[in-house]
């Protein structure tokens, strides 16, 4: 099963309303773009409608990310080109991968 890993930009209002999102970026420093990196199974697109409408599985587990729900704006499909997992293992391992190193670019990133 192929792997995709995503990016969602985030209202800034991400950051001055989510304590745990500060404390996570304190090299943020407001003037780049707020997001949320993610893994999964299916489309982007589909995962992101699943965070926005608060998609249960069929088990009743919550499948949206809280502050995807309540600060996702769209997709940012470039900011993921290039992260092409084959397991669930490397999808985890870059899905932290880009985090940091979005991070590192002065962008304020959430991640599992």
């Amino acid at each position: 099963m192929p792997y995709s890993i995503y990016v969602i930009e985030l209202s800034k209002k991400a950051f001055s309303e989510n304590r745990k999102f500060r404390e996570a970026n304190p090299q943020y420093n407001g003037i780049t773009e707020c997001l949320y990196v993610g893994m999964t199974s299916k489309s982007p697109e589909t995962r992101f409608k699943q965070h926005k409408t608060g998609t249960l599985s069929k088990k009743g587990h919550n499948l949206a990310a809280s502050i995807v729900k309540k600060y996702g704006l769209y997709l940012r499909p470039s900011l993921s080109e290039g992260f092409r997992p084959k397991t669930r293992q490397e999808a985890l391992e870059m899905e932290k991968q880009l985090a940091l190193e979005l991070r590192r670019k002065r962008y304020a990133v959430w991640y599992n």
